[in-house]
């Protein structure tokens, strides 16, 4: 089958590997020469602008994007619909807000052309793993497009599903990643509980290893988890800086919007706020106030 894709970063080029060795036709554009050049070497075409890129697909295309979500996705979309005709279809694998891809496909819907958003799970290790495919969109263009789905995700028979319509697909995934914020916090405390158990000499490495077997704790995250610890067992060099990509937000305010409780993945995303408070107002006037009303000793800074 016949793909054009857009967005040659690290997972995406990742994903036309994955699809060139599926023995589907690639045609491939970024805008950066060195990632398309690289595509090319593992046999994609490449497309030297958006119009080259459509002209060089046989029609009904399928023009899958792999860029930032935000202002980035939304001018790629804005530029490629023009030069594309009915039938086509435009897919979303980023990680796009699920309002915003509803949007899309309605905006899109009247001129013929399909909007299908498609969650995409699995990282970097998707090239030898496979991917989890959250699809979105109409059934008639998600059935056409499932060669592709069934080629990148682990085995044709799991690791793909088309969840429902335009936006179900970035919804799933923002849940997804809702509960990985929760799953990856809880671990993080329990190993910090670990290795803070001085008096046992604890041999984190060991223990993370000996949990990846039979535990119900078990899981990729361990997985990762145990690869970490085995190659820096002290975490040497890692800052205590915890960044998110957007997900996590949406998910606390789908929470909200519908009262549903999530407490675990609310403290979980706040939790990766402070690790990025390396002054902290909120802890700096907490120990004035201990000194207020108990005279508890206040440390001060060097400075």
């Amino acid at each position: 089958m016949e793909l054009g894709l857009i967005g040659l970063g690290r997972m995406g080029g990742n994903m036309a590997q994955r699809l060139l060795r599926g023995g589907h036709r690639i045609v491939a554009y970024d805008a950066s020469p060195q990632a398309l050049a690289a595509t090319a070497a593992h046999g994609a075409s490449s497309a030297s602008s958006l119009a080259d890129l459509v002209k060089k697909l046989a029609p009904p295309r399928a023009v899958w994007l792999m860029l930032p979500a935000g202002a980035i996705t939304e001018q790629a979309i804005a530029d490629l619909s023009p030069l594309l005709s009915k039938d086509d279809v435009i897919l979303d694998g980023g990680n796009a807000n699920y309002k915003d891809s509803a949007r899309h496909a309605a905006e899109l819907s009247p001129k013929g052309i399909h909007f299908l958003d498609c969650g995409t799970s699995g990282g970097i290790w998707g090239l030898t793993e496979g991917y989890c495919l959250m699809v979105g969109g109409d059934p008639i263009a998600v059935k056409r497009l499932e060669p592709i789905f069934h080629t990148l995700a682990p085995a044709p028979d799991r690791g793909y599903a088309h969840v429902g319509p335009a936006g179900a697909g970035h919804y799933v995934k923002m849940v997804h990643n809702g509960i990985e914020y929760g799953l990856m916090q809880a671990y993080a405390e329990g190993f910090a509980l670990l290795e803070a158990k001085e008096a046992f000499a604890l041999d984190l490495p060991r223990i993370a290893e000996l949990w990846r077997h039979g535990s119900v704790v078990r899981s990729w995250l361990l997985d990762l988890n145990a690869a970490a610890l085995k190659d820096n067992p002290a975490l040497e060099g890692i800052a205590p800086y915890v960044d998110d990509s957007g997900e996590g937000r949406w998910t606390v305010q789908e929470a909200v919007d519908l009262a549903i409780p999530a407490p675990v993945i609310t403290l979980a995303l706040q939790e990766r706020f402070r690790s990025r408070q390396a002054n902290s107002f909120a802890d700096r006037l907490l120990a004035a106030m201990r000194n207020q009303f108990g005279g508890h000793a206040i440390k001060r800074t060097s400075s």
